[in-house]
């Protein structure tokens, strides 16, 4: 992949600047920032989930900087403007495992000549990627906010009886299984995505790419009306059906054909004032030229097990750091893995200060409702 030149300064607000940074755990990373690292602000790092990118914290960053602090959100590896990685299905994943991205994190930290963060933030995936560098590396990522996926902890070592019962490790293997058996036959979107057509699938449908990521916006968002999540009792099919398509899909069609069924009218669109057309088009221009498969990969890494021998090394160890959880009231992330989110808050960190469902807002959270979200983010730091 060819190195590329930064985002065009008419995409973004100003005070928001685009830059590059190279040699960066084998990285050129594609990075956003507000505020100035020159004064000695405290750092705060936010990352982003599927399908975003570093833009997805735009409305965000400016009330962050204005607060004090220099605020940096780079495009993952695997995504958007950041280069040195490769996104073919056949391809080695040895780059994209959960160490490797904590690894990208504390490279980039460094290049821009912190030795702490303040604040480590994550959205969906990034969320996840967050918790990891608040557990492995306290003394770096000074505290930590999830948003849209709880973090139930490190997975338990084998012979651990107490955590992990026997009977798990075949509820997971059946659970597909069970979905194909259902009435009406389902998936899981996470192994959906781990498939080799997932890619094509999505970046080469029908209706175009700017279409879909319309409609895949729309559906996990507040402005589709459906999304009223509950807890789910159990990791069982029957429970996980009750979810939207979008995550527990129909089995034989592919996510481009679920998001269509859903697309929003040309009237909703226009009225759609967290993501109007200029601002998709970003998204879309990206995903356009990229395709999806460099962010499919951490998904075949995960629905793979490839990284759960890694991560039992640490089984036990617990987020200490001060936490927060910040999510949507419509956003069946926060449910989608059953017991998970009662998980973070009881065991997996210790020093969890608040957990909050934002009204107005689906799974994008910190787009939908920037808000609220920024004068969370501020009030969570203040009080440290």
């Amino acid at each position: 992949m060819t190195d590329l030149a930064p985002l065009e300064p008419a995409a973004l607000a100003p005070g928001i600047h685009s830059r590059l940074v190279s040699d960066i755990n084998g990285l050129r990373v594609h990075m956003l920032e507000a505020g100035s690292s020159a004064e000695g602000r405290p750092l705060i790092l936010l990352l982003h989930g599927f399908p975003e990118l570093a833009y997805s914290w735009r409305k965000v960053m400016l009330p962050l900087a204005a607060a004090g602090f220099y605020v940096v959100a780079p495009d993952f590896r695997g995504y958007g403007r950041t280069t040195g990685w490769d996104a073919d299905y056949d391809d080695d994943l040895a780059s994209f495992r959960i160490l490797n991205a904590v690894r990208d994190a504390l490279g980039l930290v460094a290049a821009l000549g912190y030795r702490e963060v303040a604040l480590v933030g994550g959205h969906d995936f990034g969320a996840s990627i967050a918790a990891w560098c608040a557990l492995l590396r306290p003394d770096v990522f000074r505290s930590v906010v999830l948003m849209s996926a709880p973090f139930a902890g490190p997975p338990a070592l084998p012979f651990d009886t107490v955590n992990n019962p026997p009977q798990q490790a075949s509820r997971e293997v059946s659970i597909h299984d069970e979905l194909a058996k259902l009435d009406r036959p389902r998936k899981h979107y996470q192994w959906y995505y781990s498939t080799r057509p997932a890619n094509a699938d999505m970046w080469h449908c029908p209706q175009g790419v700017h279409a879909f990521l319309r409609g895949y916006f729309h559906y996990k968002s507040a402005d589709w009306t459906g999304n009223k999540p509950f807890r789910l009792k159990s990791w069982t099919a029957g429970e996980l059906a009750k979810m939207p398509t979008y995550y527990i899909m129909d089995l034989r069609k592919n996510m481009a054909e679920t998001v269509a069924a859903e697309m929003p009218s040309a009237a909703e669109i226009a009225a759609c004032r967290w993501l109007p057309e200029n601002e998709l088009a970003v998204y879309s221009g990206e995903y356009d030229r990229t395709g999806f498969q460099g962010g499919l990969q951490w998904y075949r890494r995960g629905t793979g097990g490839l990284d759960t021998a890694e991560l039992q090394l640490f089984s036990g160890r617990t987020i200490d750091v001060p936490a927060m959880f910040i999510a949507g009231k419509g956003d069946w992330g926060t449910y989608q893995r059953p017991g998970n989110f009662e998980r973070m808050q009881e065991s997996a960190c210790t020093h969890m200060l608040d957990c909050h469902l934002v009204d107005g807002a689906g799974h994008w959270v910190q787009q939908e409702q920037p808000e609220q979200v920024g004068a969370l983010l501020i009030e969570f730091l203040r009080r440290q």
